[in-house]
């Protein structure tokens, strides 16, 4: 598996609509690296109020994009029965830097690398690129924990 489409995300992460932000995961390297591609949209949730006139993707969402990259990767690199009934939760978030603004009406690429993993933590680190400019960049870790019934 080299690829992701959206409706294969879903099967892996408990995230929808609208805060699904990713809608594609490729150049799967398993359990080390991908890229995700977040299609940032006139009409994106986000728009209408950040900012009316002059709309930015929030740098939180950002970040949110990257964490949902790296729990699908991780999560199509395990054995089901290991993120079955799981979710997986942001646990720090170091060294996040906006070098530039994203402007809806572009493709978000989320250039993801898995740094390490001691049990149940995993440590994260991306670039976010649009045409082949830096956006953005993070470290970050996650945890996997057991869903509650």
């Amino acid at each position: 598996m080299n690829s992701l489409n959206k409706e294969q995300i879903m099967e892996l992460l408990p995230h929808r609509e609208p805060m699904l932000l990713i809608n594609e995961l490729i150049n799967i390297k398993k359990l080390i690296s991908a890229t995700a591609i977040v299609d940032v949209k006139k009409d994106s949730f986000f728009v209408k109020g950040h900012f009316p006139g002059e709309p930015v993707m929030p740098g939180v969402l950002i970040v949110e994009a990257f964490g949902q990259a790296a729990a699908a990767l991780t999560a199509a690199g395990l054995d089901k029965s290991t993120y079955e009934n799981k979710l997986v939760f942001l646990m720090t978030i170091e060294k996040a830097r906006f070098r530039n603004p994203v402007i809806p009406n572009c493709k978000l690429e989320l250039n993801i690398e898995a740094i390490r993993s001691h049990g149940r933590v995993w440590k994260y680190k991306g670039v976010a690129m649009v045409d082949g400019k830096k956006m953005a960049d993070a470290q970050w870790s996650a945890t996997i924990v057991d869903r509650k019934k």
